[in-house]
């Protein structure tokens, strides 16, 4: 039986363009990119050059730190262009894809005869290190130091977030390898939801998180089972699907980077879910998704976490979402402060939605409102189900008083953990970049 955690705190923001469990078929056109920006504290160094042909499964670029973490290719094909940007920042490396794929066999093993080190140097070998993070700094590991513990999220509860239930049906044994192959590096921590069909995976401590958003952050889980002290690091699997491409690798012995993606948001027409690889062109699956006539906002990844990106933009590493919301900037309200705003979400009563009950919610890209001095009000806590001081937290990265900061748990959190806090924030202070910020500084200082 697992263990259950009641969280109170959090909130659900309901919004309209959920995908309906169905799929669409795509026919990709063979364009791909890897992004080292998808790889948070990765510093790249591209290993092939324009022309050089690739199977699925060989290194595209490597981090400069670490060597040894490379960052397989989705695809076979030949290396289109190694896209750069200010002074010479690799964006992406892109690959046009061969009509007939071929992989790299890096041969099936069983996980069960396997130690934590073999574990590790055939996840290295294959490219897909890279993928897993750490706490403190929220960025991609090394696999110089040792965890005290593997923590991995199969919640996903942000708002028009992709169901994983749906997308890990018929790939439960290769979810139950990858949780083995990490248990056999580390103790594994599985986080699920209410009434999931993952509650009996094996070789895991399994909790049931029972709450609001954002109960499937796995830095909320983290800090409610094992939180992180100074000197100690965690690895975080926020993104269950890397745990598929795990068991995919041992069982199959190929790197197989496809996942389900929700096409979803109150601009798409039919919202519904998709099989994409890695670094897919974007350009196929929104071709006719959405009224190309309106200003639209198209997100790789969540609402909350996403970033901003076009149809010539490629899917990112962990994006289990596609969201096209409306921009905003052509909305025309008379009179739009005075009016009760049925249609428009607000956490606090001004507006009379909170009558509204479970409505549904077109939500636009505005911010309504300038940035403007901190109010100490007490709003982050409400949304920030975790035991840390959040205003206070932020006072600290701003004033940059790293003393304060890691008093204040900087070590146990990541920006996403801030991103419902920046919604509600009556400040407007883009708190996700702030904590980043700080991060990269506190990583800087402890080198």
């Amino acid at each position: 039986m697992a263990n259950v955690i009641k969280l109170h705190k959090g909130l659900d923001i309901n919004l309209k363009g959920r995908a309906t469990e169905q799929k669409i078929q795509l026919k990709s056109n063979g364009k791909y990119a890897l992004a080292p920006d998808d790889f948070e504290g990765v510093t790249p160094k591209v290993v092939v050059k324009e022309g050089d042909k690739v199977q699925a499964g060989d290194a595209l670029f490597i981090n400069k730190q670490y060597p040894e973490v490379k960052f397989a290719s989705p695809v076979s094909g030949t290396v289109s262009a190694v896209v750069r940007g200010e002074r010479r920042k690799v964006l992406c490396v892109k690959v046009d894809a061969d009509a007939q794929q071929s992989f790299v066999d890096f041969g099936k093993k069983d996980v069960a005869k396997l130690d934590g080190k073999a574990v590790i140097e055939a996840l290295l070998e294959a490219g897909l290190f890279g993928y897993l993070n750490q706490l403190p700094y929220a960025v991609s590991t090394n696999p110089s130091v040792m965890p005290k513990a593997i923590f991995v999220s199969a919640l996903r509860d942000k708002p028009l977030a992709a169901d994983f239930e749906y997308e890990v049906k018929g790939q439960e044994a290769d979810f139950q390898t990858g949780i083995t192959a990490l248990s056999k590096i580390a103790k594994t921590y599985l986080g699920v939801g209410v009434g999931s069909a993952l509650e009996n995976v094996k070789d895991a401590e399994v909790t049931v998180f029972d709450g609001k958003c954002p109960a499937g952050n796995v830095g909320v889980q983290v800090n409610h089972l094992d939180p992180v002290n100074k000197g100690e690091v965690v690895w975080t699997i926020g993104d269950p699907t890397v745990v598929l491409f795990i068991g995919r690798l041992f069982n199959s012995g190929k790197v197989d980077l496809r996942r389900t993606v929700a096409l979803c948001g109150s601009e798409v027409k039919n919202p519904a879910y998709v099989d994409m690889l890695v670094g897919e062109e974007l350009a196929t699956l929104l071709s006719n998704s959405y009224d190309a006539s309106k200003n639209v906002r198209i997100i790789n990844g969540n609402v909350l976490t996403g970033r901003p990106t076009t149809k010539e933009g490629f899917l990112g590493a962990h994006s289990s979402e596609i969201t096209v919301i409306p921009e905003g900037n052509d909305a025309d309200e008379v009179l739009g402060w005075i009016l009760p705003r049925f249609n428009q979400f607000s956490v606090s009563r001004s507006y009379f939605s909170w009558l509204c009950g479970k409505k549904q919610y077109a939500l636009d890209a505005r911010i309504k409102g300038g940035e403007r001095h901190m109010i100490m009000s007490g709003e982050y806590d409400k949304v920030l189900p975790m035991d840390i001081y959040g205003e206070y937290l932020i006072k600290a990265i701003i004033t940059g008083d790293i003393d304060r900061q890691e008093a204040l748990g900087i070590y146990e959190v990541s920006p996403e953990d801030f991103a419902l806090a920046e919604f509600v924030d009556s400040s407007k202070l883009e708190l996700q970049r702030i904590v980043r910020e700080g991060l990269n500084v506190l990583r800087k200082e402890n080198a």
